[in-house]
């Protein structure tokens, strides 16, 4: 970053390969970061293979398509106008402004440091959707930072831009039915009114009763109570019945002879 500050520094993306370790760098002025007759990427390949260790690195140098959309220009760009003595509301809506103009779903920008006296605070410039947590911030959000010398102290910038192709997933898209499909629903439901429209066959009864007959009600059927069956006890306990039935008699006077037996007669 320090090294290509002035190329307008874009990103850096490193991948190891069995050839060696490839390091694509972005930046809003490719030009800058070659040098001429390529010696500025040459004497930046070493510095890279010296400081890092990368085995036989290869620095490819790629222009940015919207330097507006990509949040580590902007960042850059903002510091530069405070530096240059820029009003920090104004710097901060103009560059809100012209992310969103070249078609960014939102940004956020935030200034922070001693902006107007000596004690630090913060403003927030923002504008469109902006997601602060969750995978769509992951996928969607483009970060930058930079930092701005001024005479009261350093002045952080930071800038949060979401990308314009940011498929969220509020984001519901209705697809129109084919042909085949409208087709198809027609007929069925040309079908069904011919179906309701044709006259339905009358129920007929099992029976049906000659002309100045009249109609025999069904018999009433009453279903008899049945008796209570009885057990019959045997043994000692019969032959304890019997001998209260023996005092119940004497108790009224009459002359019984009745004898308790514990067989089946008793």
């Amino acid at each position: 970053m320090s090294e290509t500050r002035r190329a307008g520094f874009g990103g850096l993306d490193i991948q190891r390969t069995p050839m060696g370790t490839r390091v694509t760098l972005l930046a809003e002025r490719p030009g800058l970061v070659i040098g001429r007759k390529g010696g500025a990427i040459k004497s930046l390949t070493e510095a890279v293979e010296r400081q890092f260790k990368f085995d036989n690195p290869q620095i490819e140098v790629q222009e940015v398509g919207s330097p507006a959309l990509n949040a580590q220009i902007m960042a850059e760009k903002l510091a530069n106008a405070l530096e240059r003595g820029w009003h920090f509301r104004r710097a901060g809506h103009s560059t809100v402004r012209r992310i969103m103009e070249a078609g960014a779903k939102g940004c956020l920008v935030v200034i922070a440091g001693k902006l107007t006296g000596q004690r630090h605070r913060r403003e927030k410039f923002k504008s469109g959707h902006i997601k602060y947590c969750g995978e769509p911030r992951n996928l969607w959000m483009d970060r930058g930072f930079a930092a701005a010398k001024l005479k009261p102290g350093i002045i952080g910038v930071t800038v949060e831009i979401m990308d314009p192709r940011a498929k969220l997933p509020d984001e519901i898209e209705i697809k129109q039915p084919s042909a085949e499909y409208v087709a198809a629903a027609a007929a069925m439901a040309e079908a069904a009114l011919i179906a309701r429209a044709q006259p339905q066959p009358e129920a007929v009864p099992a029976t049906v009763p000659a002309e100045g007959e009249p109609e025999e009600p069904e018999p009433l059927i009453v279903e008899e109570p049945k008796a209570p069956e009885t057990k019959v006890k045997r043994g000692k306990v019969a032959s304890k019945r019997l001998k209260k039935v023996a005092k119940e008699v004497k108790a009224l006077g009459v002359d019984a002879d009745v004898e308790p037996s514990g067989g089946d007669d008793a």
